[in-house]
């Protein structure tokens, strides 16, 4: 069996001596889709921040197309595409701006063309000129869907990746999901919705108290099992 593409052991962090990870120990394969599950205060935010290399971890190893997350976090910055809570974007610039400002940060090649590009994938092409600050919450996360994809990331972290969308919203983001995996990506992303897991994954993990309570692959997965063992976590 090939090594695991993404590989998490013993996986803890605290805030102000209250635990938020304990003890995790995870593995993703190329191309895999894996939906993260849990109440508020479980530790998905915080396992994501961590593997997006903006936290830094208290104790265990993290491991990343064989690179180790400690020693070489920059390199592992470059393959992981993360959208958060947080946009990461510059109200005072344009969309168009910001683009070309992370372009620069990851050296994207033909980066104008590709920053356009991008736009028109998401449905912002109108709104290249305009000031991120005159966005509506639905225009700026798919402004950060295109930020996160731009450098053409292999590992996709996705905080509640649907948050402020309508339907075309999410229609778009299943597309670029689809794309994401036609090419080889990874993706990580978490949710409160079990049916947007079942949906959108093909693995699903639940974790509740900075552990992992649940995890079964969706193709064998007894819905029944999953919905009373989703109900029993965010109870």
């Amino acid at each position: 069996m090939s090594d695991p593409y993404l590989a998490i052991h013993g996986l803890k962090k605290s805030f102000a001596l209250k635990p938020v990870l304990r003890g995790i120990n995870l593995e993703l394969a190329r191309g895999q889709r894996m939906a993260l599950l849990g109440a508020n205060g479980a530790g998905k935010t915080t396992l994501l921040r961590i593997l997006a290399a903006l936290t830094k971890p208290d104790a265990g190893t993290v491991t990343l197309a064989h690179y180790d997350l400690r020693q070489d976090a920059q390199q592992i910055r470059h393959l992981v595409g993360f959208v958060a809570h947080q946009p990461y974007l510059y109200e005072e610039l344009t969309a168009l701006e910001n683009l070309l400002f992370f372009a620069s940060m990851y050296s994207v090649p033909s980066a104008r063309e590709r920053a356009l590009s991008l736009l028109g994938e998401v449905g912002l092409e109108r709104r290249a000129r305009d000031r991120v600050a005159t966005f509506s919450r639905g225009q700026v996360q798919r402004l950060a869907w295109a930020r996160a994809l731009l450098h053409r990331p292999q590992l996709l972290l996705l905080d509640e990746p649907d948050t402020g969308l309508d339907s075309e919203g999410l229609a778009l983001i299943e597309r670029l999901l689809e794309q994401h995996t036609e090419r080889g990506g990874t993706t990580l992303f978490t949710t409160h919705q079990l049916e947007r897991a079942l949906h959108l994954g093909n693995q699903i993990v639940m974790l509740a108290n900075g552990r992992i309570v649940y995890q079964q692959a969706t193709a064998s997965l007894e819905p029944a099992g999953a919905r009373r063992a989703f109900e029993e976590m965010v109870r």
